[in-house]
């Protein structure tokens, strides 16, 4: 897969949703297991409306599901949304790796130069 090519039509939407720190940070508190909307909310304060707008985000990308608890219904996290969106990333990752390892080989080798 060519590196600017996306296999998903929904990571506009995952990088729309992750890109809000309050969104982030419920994925974060997610990561350590399913929450009800008043223990996603409680660092936050947020009215319900807001916390709804920001759940509902989460939603439509994909990053959580509701389950429904008797009169509870926690949200999860799901872990395909967030793996699509890692596979994206990674070539990027891979690419400024060697670049930087290159420049750490040139910067040596320039070093090592200039002792002789």
């Amino acid at each position: 897969m060519a590196i600017y090519e996306t296999r998903s039509g929904s990571l506009d939407d995952v990088f729309f949703a992750l890109s809000h720190p309050a969104r982030r940070a419920m994925v974060k508190r997610l990561a350590r297991g399913e929450a009800s909307v008043a223990e996603l909310n409680e660092p936050f304060g947020l009215s319900q409306p807001t916390i709804s707008k920001h759940l509902k985000v989460l939603e439509n990308a994909g990053l959580i599901e509701v389950s429904i608890d008797a009169q509870r219904r926690p949200r999860r996290l799901r872990a395909s949304a967030m793996r699509d969106a890692a596979n994206w990333i990674e070539p990027f990752r891979e690419l400024w790796e060697k670049r930087l390892d290159n420049l750490d080989h040139h910067l040596k080798r320039k070093r090592e130069g200039r002792k002789k």
